[in-house]
């Protein structure tokens, strides 16, 4: 389980592609590779993966078919960096929300208002089942980050990103018609599919 608060960008430094799945190698800039371990779990913009190799200053993930079908990841190139957090001990704050890393769908960025002090995003979800979990003020994850939505139109919806978010975060390099992951909240996922398996037993 993760928190949606960001620790460290990482860049990847070396991408090898083989016949079922894609390797990464990431170099962190603020986490030591010396408190990992092997098949330790870390979200890499928003979606959970598995470190494999450890060596030196970098780590190595794998990307399955699975992985590459639901994120945005199958057009990440090397040098891209990436946002990056370590799961979440037991006891530790929850400074977010509680985030599995399983990301469900990719959202376009169909707008960006940029004001004094922050910057607003307007996505627009790849696969439109998703929208009925969104709700004004409920908890978004995009691209690994714990955000509050705002205004809804529709089949789009904003988040605005605040100074710190947007100098701790890959969020605010974004551009439009850019794709991020995105994870609903689960415990929304789970009151309103319950909500509506009773609504229809009745």
């Amino acid at each position: 389980m993760f928190t949606g608060i960001i620790q460290d960008i990482a860049k990847i430094i070396r991408i090898r592609k083989f016949d079922n799945f894609i390797k990464w190698v990431l170099q962190f800039d603020k986490i030591s590779t010396k408190t990992l371990l092997l098949g330790s779990s870390i979200s890499c913009n928003g979606c959970c993966l598995t470190i494999n190799e450890i060596e030196n200053n970098t780590v190595s993930v794998d990307l399955v078919q699975e992985t590459l079908k639901l994120t945005n990841f199958i057009n990440f190139v090397e040098n891209q960096e990436i946002n990056i957090e370590r799961s979440v001990k037991f006891g530790g704050e929850i400074g977010g929300h509680l985030v599995s890393g399983h990301v469900m769908t990719t959202a376009k960025i169909s707008k960006i208002v940029v004001s004094n002090y922050n910057k607003e995003i307007w996505v627009k979800l790849d696969n439109f089942f998703f929208m009925k979990y969104i709700f004004y003020k409920g908890f978004i994850c995009i691209d690994g980050i714990s955000l509050t939505v705002g205004n809804i139109n529709k089949n789009v919806f904003c988040v605005s990103l605040i100074p710190e978010t947007l100098s701790h975060t890959t969020i605010g390099k974004k551009r439009l018609g850019d794709f991020v992951n995105i994870e609903i909240d689960y415990l929304t996922k789970v009151i309103v599919d319950s909500t509506n398996r009773l609504i229809s037993n009745i």
